[in-house]
Parts: C-alpha cells; sequence; structure tokens
C-alpha cells in the first residue's frame, strides 16, 4: 500500500480515556500518532478525521456552568468549530513530532471543516447522536429535568445526551483540502463530524447539530476519491451476535450480507450501526476503494488482514 490516499477516521477511544485533562489527551493522541505514522512511512497521502462526542459534550456542560448575560454560552455548532480547533491543534502538533522522531519531512495542517446538511432532514425531529460523557441512569434523568433533552442508554455503558445528527451532503472545504492533499499535505479534517451548516440565499449558517463522523469521514473520502477508508473504532472487528453467547467476529463481508444482518437489526444504532453505513457508501461509491472497520491497536496490521474488510457484492 504506497502513494494511496488513506483517510482515517478515529474513534474516541484515540483521544480521549476516564481523564479529560488537556495533557492527558494530548498524550493519548501522541500515541495513536505512533500508530498513524506508519502510513505515512509507506508513501500514502494521508487524511486524518476525528470524532469529538466526550469533548463537546464537556465543553458544553462547562458553558452552560458559566453562562450568564455577560457570558453567555455558545451553541452547539460554535463549540463543534471550538473542538474542532483544540483537538486539531493537539493532533498536527503531535503528529509533526512523531514525523520529526521519524526522520520524515512533511507538514500536517488541521482544518476547520463545515459540512452542509438539509435543514429539512428529519434527524431534527429525532435526536440520536450520544455526546458527552456517560452518565447513570438516575444522573441521566436529573439531566433531562434540567435541561429538557433527550438522554439514552448508549451500547450498555451508560445514558448520553442525544442530538440531531442529520446526513451530510458535502464538504463546504472540498476544494482546499483537494489542494492540501495535492501538495502531499497530511490534513485533518472534518472534526467532529464537521461544522454542520444549511445553504441559505445569505451563505452558509450553522445549526444545532452533529453530524456522525463516519458519515462526514466517508463523504470525504468519496469526494477526494480516497482509495482506502479505515474507520477505527474500539473493538478489533466487526461482530454480529455481539456479547452474546453466539458472538461471530466478521473478517471479510460483503455490502449484501451486511444489508442483511442490518436488517437483522445487529448493529447499534448511534455506536456501530454509522460505521457499517459508512463502509457500505464508500465502497459503492468506488470503483476499487477498500472499506476497513478495526482498533487502533490493529492498525499496523491491517495489510497482513487485520480487522473486517468491506467488500462489494
Amino acid at each position: 500500500m504506497e502513494n494511496k490516499r488513506v483517510i482515517v477516521a478515529l474513534g474516541g477511544n484515540a483521544i480521549l480515556s476516564d481523564d479529560a485533562s488537556a495533557d492527558t489527551q494530548k498524550n493519548a493522541i501522541k500515541s495513536t500518532c505512533e500508530k498513524l505514522v506508519k502510513l505515512v512511512s509507506n508513501g500514502n497521502k494521508l487524511i486524518i478525521s476525528h470524532g469529538n462526542g466526550p469533548q463537546v459534550g464537556n465543553l458544553l456542560l462547562q458553558q452552560q456552568a458559566a453562562d450568564s448575560e455577560k457570558n453567555p454560552a455558545m451553541p452547539l455548532d460554535t463549540c463543534v468549530a471550538m473542538t474542532q480547533g483544540s483537538i486539531g491543534y493537539w493532533m498536527q502538533n503531535e503528529m509533526s513530532k512523531v514525523l520529526k522522531e521519524n526522520g520524515i519531512n512533511r507538514t500536517v495542517v488541521s482544518l476547520v471543516t463545515k459540512v452542509c446538511v438539509d435543514a429539512n432532514d428529519n434527524a431534527f425531529l429525532n435526536p440520536t447522536k450520544p455526546i458527552g460523557p456517560f452518565l447513570t441512569k438516575e444522573e441521566a434523568k436529573l439531566a433531562s429535568e434540567k435541561d429538557s433533552c433527550k438522554y439514552i442508554e448508549d451500547a450498555g455503558r451508560g445514558y448520553r445526551k442525544v442530538v440531531a445528527s442529520p446526513k451530510p451532503l458535502g464538504i463546504v472545504e472540498l476544494d482546499a483540502i483537494e489542494k492540501l492533499i495535492e501538495s502531499d499535505i497530511i490534513t485533518i479534517s472534518c472534526g467532529g463530524g464537521g461544522v454542520p451548516v444549511v445553504l441559505t440565499e445569505n451563505g452558509y449558517v450553522g445549526v444545532e447539530a452533529v453530524i456522525d463522523k463516519d458519515l462526514a469521514s466517508e463523504k470525504l473520502a468519496e469526494q477526494v476519491g480516497a482509495d482506502m477508508f479505515i474507520i477505527l473504532t474500539g473493538v478489533d472487528n466487526v461482530y454480529i451476535n455481539f456479547n452474546k453467547p453466539n458472538q461471530q467476529k466478521l473478517t471479510k463481508v460483503s455490502v449484501k450480507e451486511l444489508r442483511k444482518y442490518i436488517s437483522e437489526e445487529q448493529f447499534e444504532k448511534g455506536s456501530m450501526l454509522p460505521k457499517i453505513e459508512a463502509a457500505i457508501a464508500f465502497v459503492e461509491s468506488s470503483e476499487s476503494g477498500v472499506a476497513v472497520i478495526t482498533s487502533l491497536e490493529k492498525l499496523g496490521e491491517i495489510n497482513e488482514g487485520a480487522g473486517t474488510v468491506i467488500t462489494r457484492d
């Protein structure tokens, strides 16, 4: 795998653990970059996207706690942009350090990216995207009574606030990203799914939503003609009957098979399902592109068959 356009969509575990301090997150990002550098050393054009669910949730809590007439809380789209900037800043710094340590002379740039959505998307009527920290059932109930927002159980790990998650229609800064890729610059874009905007007569306007970062990353992969789309998550492979006695690991699976599993509701909404949908969309949009879902730890073993590889029918 050389001289390919490779998009890596990082999961939250690549950035944030139980400790939300800046130093801990920067250390996690450096460890992530040490694994990503192999893709660069092979001569590939690397484009990185990342999640921001925990970070934007924590930032919203900070904004609400400090909300006052003189210091009003920022809206959700602005908080997405703020976390894009902070995570992108950490990532370009740590990636630059790791490149230098490996004797690789490459520039790294993070780009605050807007992603266009449809103002009439039904997602605004049915919020499903988890953001923020995990809460107990009792904590979620108290939080809901306070902010009138919806909280749901997320993959058995606790309760999280959910917001609208409209489908991405296109990357607004696509031309700039294309020029960065052509210039062999490692590009960090579409952080947190991008800042959600709608197109009006007066230009783009931000909306209160969070776009799923895997779906936004797929749209980016599709629009820049990526050769490989890698989605990193907390497990080494996709499973059916996950966490059940008859759990089954998928190593190579067709789009047709995945659609059957989706109809059986094998994948959690807001968790594995968007990753599956993103992989399917990319494979179907590309003549020869490959989609892989795996963990950060297995990233360096993809060429040896690690992860779940999604192919055409």
